[in-house]
């Protein structure tokens, strides 16, 4: 049986995940786009597991896909915007798993891209096993408590090419 598409429809909690990002993730745009926007459209966009332009699509008034990969462009500071994604991530957690002994997981994601990454984002390329037509990936790292078998994102890691399971484990935040 399949599992239903995740979805993060309920307001307050969409507020609060906003308001979050808000504070620990500040920016400036330009036009009429602004960050809560931002937010608003990469949250929905990711509790249901869909792209950031058909996000757009299916939102009244959101501005068109373009312009939100134009606002995100501008930040390219990975070890700052890692940093304040994890601050937001451990702003607010689950009382469940503040205090006590707790197990963790982590997670290799691979995103395939194509063509040449740009000398920012070359650190972050890697390569591995043919997937959706490329040998091409970024990496990220996700770690988890979990707690009644449910597991809670604690963390967010940007995997470097020549970082080992070791290395982004020691870069985790306290």
């Amino acid at each position: 049986m399949k599992n239903p598409a995740p979805a993060l429809t309920d307001k307050p909690a969409l507020e609060k995940v906003i308001t979050c990002m808000e504070k620990n993730i500040p920016q400036e745009t330009q036009g009429a786009c602004d960050w809560k926007t931002v937010f608003e459209i990469l949250t929905r966009a990711a509790a249901a597991g869909d792209s950031v332009a058909n996000t757009c699509r299916t939102m009244i008034d959101a501005p068109c896909g373009a312009n939100i990969h134009y606002h995100l462009e501008k930040y390219n500071d990975m070890n700052d915007l890692e940093e304040r994604i994890n601050r937001a991530i451990q702003m607010r957690p689950p009382p469940r798993i503040v205090n006590g002994e707790q197990s963790i997981a982590v997670d290799l994601n691979l995103i395939p891209y194509y063509g040449r990454p740009n000398p920012e984002e070359e650190p972050y390329s890697i390569s591995g096993q043919a997937e959706a037509s490329t040998c091409a990936f970024y990496a990220y790292a996700t770690v988890y408590v979990i707690r009644k078998n449910k597991r809670v994102t604690i963390a967010i890691i940007a995997v470097r090419h020549d970082e080992t399971a070791v290395s982004i484990i020691t870069r985790l935040p306290d």
